[in-house]
């Protein structure tokens, strides 16, 4: 059975450079993945691959909630199901933080005004910063832009939200914060697919954890198994690279 959001022989290169070889993966609807791995292993390329953010072989086939990942319509359609937060917050700096949020619901989705700004309201409460609605982004904290960047994503109501690395750029004071926001997210249903170098997190929140390296995924398992009793000597080795570090 094709999983909510179904991966097969996912090819995607750069130049000679193959940074996917051939990934097959299914996700069920409202399951919470962590795709973890050294730098380089192709973790990011796979989720950009989910929307399209990337093109692919022609060969590889995406799909999520039944509808293919081609071109035109169909992706139109994808993209409005899906949700992404990236390592920089791409936050319009000429808005205001509600103003953000309300944005894309409104052209995408064509919410009125007011519906759009009551969402925003309750999303920015949500994320913890709603006092901070009426500010422009270049005046929030990097903690704070990631979470008014998770809100934006959240307004268009997504079937399933990717996460890139969304901790990575932050100073480490404001990563718990954002983490928190993901954490509460993970009981709401919403499918995540998120790529992490937060280990806690994973072993944490997570259904699964795919351990990706050299465009393959090794390695694919509950976190108690992963994280106690890595199967394959890629995963031991960077694990404890990891988490000895």
């Amino acid at each position: 059975m094709a999983g909510f959001v179904s991966i097969h022989n996912l090819r995607k290169s750069f130049g000679a450079f193959e940074a996917l070889r051939g990934i097959s993966l299914d996700i069920a609807e409202g399951e919470v993945v962590c795709i973890i791995g050294p730098s380089g292993s192709g973790k990011s390329t796979l989720i950009r691959c989910i929307n399209r953010l990337e093109d692919f072989a022609p060969e590889s086939q995406i799909s999520v909630a039944g509808i293919p990942v081609t071109t035109g319509r169909s992706l139109a359609a994808v993209r409005a199901e899906v949700g992404m937060v990236f390592q920089s917050f791409n936050l319009f700096p000429h808005l205001t933080v509600r103003r953000n949020v309300m944005l894309a619901p409104m052209r995408v989705r064509g919410v009125s005004t007011a519906e759009a700004a009551e969402r925003a309201d309750k999303l920015l409460t949500r994320v913890g910063i709603s006092e901070q609605a009426d500010k422009y982004p270049g005046t929030l904290s990097g903690g704070q832009q990631q979470r008014v960047a998770i809100a934006r994503a959240l307004a268009m109501e997504p079937k399933v939200m990717l996460f890139d690395e969304p901790t990575s750029a932050l100073d480490p004071e404001m990563v718990g914060e954002v983490l928190d926001v993901m954490k509460s997210l993970a009981h709401t249903g919403v499918t995540m697919i998120v790529v992490t170098h937060e280990m806690g997190f994973a072993r944490q929140v997570a259904d699964r954890v795919i351990f990706m390296d050299a465009g393959e995924v090794v390695e694919i398992g509950a976190p108690a198994e992963i994280f106690a009793n890595p199967q394959h000597d890629r995963t031991r080795h960077f694990l404890s690279a990891v988490l000895n570090h």
